[in-house]
């Protein structure tokens, strides 16, 4: 009997421009779509067999920016996803999109596929931080995305927000949220910046061009963000997401519940609970490699102690927690001691709560998470 929820993740590596926090990779060679997205349907084709082992009831076009397909890719893509695994399994259909893309036509030509869930990467309601972020949109075309999806009929809307931005204050952040909630999203995204290698972003950091915001003011951005949410009626529910009732991501719970997941796509990333695979960060060599129907990811082999440790750092991101029952059937008796022996002077300073069987981050816990996660994990000395 087929019962695990598996994931199909679909990465478009294209953008207008590149936001100067991303390191995700992408292209703005749009002159390349074309043959991208017959590349996909050849990968697809090539790993039929892998569909064929749980049923996809999940689908997520990400990016990138999955908005600069037009309604021809899209019938190319959706044909080749329905010959390897069954329409009748998906549950939850998810694109990523810009709302510069959202005009109230392209809404309507999303509704003639699948998609029940849009992902809006709006980052902030304030010009001047998109023009930093460099992101290509205005306020105001993020708020009429938003109500074009309702008019079209598409109103399982997430917002992605981001905060923590260079000279932010707490009343702009509080500005955002109250924005935000008053468009009433079913679900909200919302990550501090962070300055990744490679990125302009970290270059302007190096340089002195820019400052980081000071820790006590994220925490308090941070807190507000809980505190804002949860009265509205909001389930945090992951640390940085928060749903209504019965909107939570599915796609993205099966990456923090240890779900398996195939990525298909230029530098898309799979997980079978044995290994983990990517494809190459290169369009042109992608699209080579599915001509001569040849794909050479990389491969990593996942051993007792990594899965362990992927187990507890995904498990504690989510409210329910880490389920020592789960953990003990899955890395055994002495494994789950350690986990416990490691927790406990979290759970006497009232970091973590051990409560029915599960250890979860309290309030508190959440802002400290990273120190936590890494004391529990697993370290083999003999390394």
């Amino acid at each position: 009997m087929r019962v695990i929820m598996a994931g199909l993740y679909i990465h478009i590596p294209f953008c207008k421009r590149r936001c100067v926090y991303c390191d995700f990779y992408s292209n703005t060679d749009m002159s390349l779509k074309n043959q991208y997205v017959e590349a996909l349907a050849c990968e697809m084709r090539a790993r039929r067999d892998e569909f064929l082992k749980e049923p996809v009831t999940t689908l997520y076009f990400g990016g990138g920016t999955p908005s600069q397909l037009d309604e021809s890719d899209f019938v190319r893509v959706f044909r080749v996803i329905s010959e390897v695994c069954s329409p009748s399994d998906w549950k939850e259909i998810t694109i990523e999109a810009n709302p510069d893309d959202l005009s109230l036509d392209y809404i309507r030509m999303l509704k003639r596929f699948p998609f029940n869930r849009i992902s809006i990467g709006v980052q902030s309601f304030f010009d001047a931080d998109l023009s930093f972020l460099n992101r290509r949109h205005t306020v105001a075309q993020a708020i009429e995305a938003v109500r074009n999806c309702r008019a079209a009929g598409l109103d399982n809307i997430s917002i992605d927000l981001m905060y923590g931005l260079p000279g932010q204050t707490l009343e702009q952040w509080n500005e955002n949220l109250s924005v935000a909630l008053h468009l009433k999203p079913r679900h909200l995204s919302c990550y501090h910046l962070t300055y990744e290698e490679g990125t302009t972003l970290y270059k302007r950091l190096r340089t002195g061009q820019i400052r980081e915001v000071n820790e006590e003011d994220s925490v308090a951005m941070f807190s507000l963000l809980i505190d804002r949410l949860r009265e509205a009626g909001y389930e945090h529910y992951e640390i940085s997401n928060f749903a209504l009732a019965g909107f939570r991501s599915q796609h993205n719970s099966s990456y923090w519940h240890d779900k398996p997941y195939i990525g298909i796509g230029a530098s898309a990333h799979s997980y079978n609970r044995q290994s983990r695979q990517w494809n190459v960060s290169d369009i042109r060599e992608y699209i080579r490699q599915a001509r001569i129907g040849e794909f050479n990811p990389e491969k990593e082999i996942i051993d007792e102690d990594t899965r362990y440790n992927d187990a507890v750092i995904t498990a504690l991101r989510t409210s329910e927690g880490l389920s020592l029952l789960r953990l003990e059937h899955c890395f055994g008796k002495e494994r789950t001691e350690y986990c416990v022996e490691q927790a406990k002077p979290f759970i006497a300073s009232g970091k973590l709560i051990l409560e029915n069987g599960n250890i979860r981050l309290s309030r508190s816990g959440i802002f400290v998470s990273d120190s936590i996660m890494s004391s529990l994990m697993f370290v083999d000395d003999k390394d």
